[in-house]
């Protein structure tokens, strides 16, 4: 029996596989690679501002004070740490996922090794808030390229799914867990941190939108 594809304007939720058959990987894989090469620059440039980091960044910047690895390269060690915890929780990587959890590090330690922290503070709070807003556009990017959730997101996914609890309430839980846990290695806390927490939900929804490709799911 043979059915017609319908293209949806939506996101979808697709199997590895079925991410692949799903059609347009023309335009869904370069998108895919500059959203994640993008998102790894906004880290960077937050890291310049030096006035605060994203909830993981701040593990992340606190994780390296004490292994001998640059930040990208912790991006990527911890990536890889939360793909073991998706195994309890029954979530399938993709090839989107696997490509978030290189390739973000990898663009993160190459917009460090460009970028120097300027002196001024004006400069700094620009390079804050660019990356902020960098980060909301990469995020609709790579979402919207629909190859498959980052690590940290499976795992956000993964745990509503499995203990019911909402995706607000689980990601605030995940979050301010990671932040707790990179205070204390020494990791850095500020007002990027704030602004990042109030304003990458909106900016992120803002921008899916106009960033989701349709796909057309295969169907039997």
């Amino acid at each position: 029996m043979t059915s017609t594809a319908i293209a949806r304007p939506g996101l979808t939720d697709l199997g590895p596989i079925a991410q692949l058959r799903a059609g347009r990987l023309g335009r869904r894989l370069p998108q895919l690679v500059v959203g994640l090469v993008l998102y790894g620059v906004s880290l960077g440039l937050m890291v310049r501002g030096d006035l605060g980091l994203a909830p993981w960044d701040v593990l992340h910047s606190g994780l390296i004070r004490h292994i001998p690895v640059t930040l990208g390269q912790s991006v990527v060690l911890m990536s890889f740490v939360v793909l073991v915890l998706w195994i309890p929780l029954r979530e399938t990587p993709g090839l989107g996922t696997v490509a978030n959890a290189l390739v973000v590090g990898f663009s993160a330690d190459a917009t460090l090794a460009l970028l120097d922290r300027p002196d001024g503070l004006a400069f700094r709070g620009a390079l804050m808030v660019g990356g902020v807003v960098l980060c909301g556009l990469a995020g609709a990017m790579y979402i919207g390229a629909q190859l498959g959730r980052g690590p940290r997101d499976g795992l956000m996914t993964g745990l509503h799914r499995r203990t019911g609890l909402s995706l607000r309430l689980v990601r605030t839980g995940i979050e301010v867990a990671v932040v707790l846990v990179g205070l204390t290695l020494g990791g850095g806390l500020g007002l990027g941190t704030v602004l990042y927490a109030l304003v990458i939900g909106p900016l992120t929804q803002r921008w899916l939108p106009w960033w989701t490709v349709p796909v057309d799911p295969p169907r039997a």
